[in-house]
């Protein structure tokens, strides 16, 4: 089968497609499934980078991804509720005992598998499940947003952004979010009631008395997040650790996010995306042979929700 791996950590130039990579052989509690298209995830080049390699170093040559759909081509033992001919979505990068998405077969994990969303296509499903279970998790398990509470999320055109402005209206808040200057209209149309152009306007001076703060952001934008909330208010960040200096100054609660994808996740999420509460806004779409341009893309073009690679072309 087709793969892009890796032989060694580094830049985009270690990224290389092997046209005769061995095909994953299904194991107990795992599904063999054909890729019909894979999310990319700053984490995919953080990976290729080395940056989780002390967490979990890869075997190399190691394929890349994380989030697929596709179809279930072979059901290993004990990976029931499932079977051949399902279309499914999930993630099955190295981080969640799966074989890598970049790929046309992948090896993926029941626990962090889920049937797709009927109502849409492989490519809108491959973008859902790091952003989308990202924003569930943070606004329905850590925040427990509701109806008439105020919200900050900081990059909100981004890939989890994008989910979470539309999530946060579903549930009822009052939604601000911060973005580049030729995304303001972007983040209107998904939802938000009050956009910031990060770069030109000062988000801590115009907000106050705010509930919570989602920021995928990180840096000085985490630490001047602290300034806009309430007493008893919660920061979750997708990259900060919380700060027990900022919480204690502030009287506020702070969580640093570590997505845990799993299946009841991802079936929460397929159904949103089913009731279109989510719709999903793809940038750019890159054939297989292109993840190396698909990552760089990513990682310097600031894309407008998501980048995919296709592999099938339905």
């Amino acid at each position: 089968m087709k793969a892009a791996q890796i032989k060694k950590y580094g830049g985009s130039e270690v990224v290389e497609i092997n046209n005769n990579a061995p095909e994953p052989a299904v194991s107990e509690g795992h599904l063999l499934v054909e890729v019909h298209a894979a999310g990319v995830n700053p984490v995919d080049w953080k990976i290729r980078e080395g940056y989780m390699a002390q967490m979990i170093p890869l075997k190399f040559p190691a394929t890349l991804g994380g989030d697929f759909s596709g179809v279930v081509v072979e059901v290993g033992g004990g990976a029931s509720g499932f079977k051949k001919g399902d279309e499914v979505y999930g993630q099955a990068g190295a981080l969640r005992g799966g074989s890598g998405s970049f790929a046309e077969f992948v090896l993926s994990d029941i626990k962090v598998t889920a049937r797709k969303p009927e109502n849409i296509n492989h490519v809108e499903a491959a973008a859902l499940p790091l952003t989308g279970v990202s924003a569930w998790q943070a606004l329905v398990d850590h925040i427990g947003l509701s109806r008439g509470k105020k919200i900050l999320i900081h990059g909100g055109a981004g890939g989890i952004g994008t989910v979470a402005i539309q999530l946060a209206k579903h549930l009822g808040a009052y939604v601000a979010a911060t973005v580049g200057a030729k995304d303001m209209q972007y983040a209107r149309e998904l939802g938000a009631d009050e956009v910031i152009d990060y770069k030109n306007q000062s988000f801590d001076d115009i907000l106050h008395n705010y509930e919570a703060v989602f920021d995928t952001v990180g840096g000085d934008t985490y630490e001047k997040s602290f300034k806009i909330l309430k007493k008893g208010g919660i920061i979750v960040s997708m990259l900060e650790q919380p700060n027990p200096l900022l919480m204690k100054q502030y009287g506020v609660n702070a969580i640093g996010q570590f997505t845990q994808v799993n299946s009841e996740r991802l079936s929460k999420v397929a159904e949103l995306a089913e009731k279109r509460v989510i719709k999903v806004h793809v940038d750019k779409i890159f054939p297989l042979d292109q993840a190396r341009e698909a990552l760089e893309f990513l990682q310097t073009g600031h894309p407008r929700g998501k980048v995919v690679l296709k592999m099938k072309n339905n």
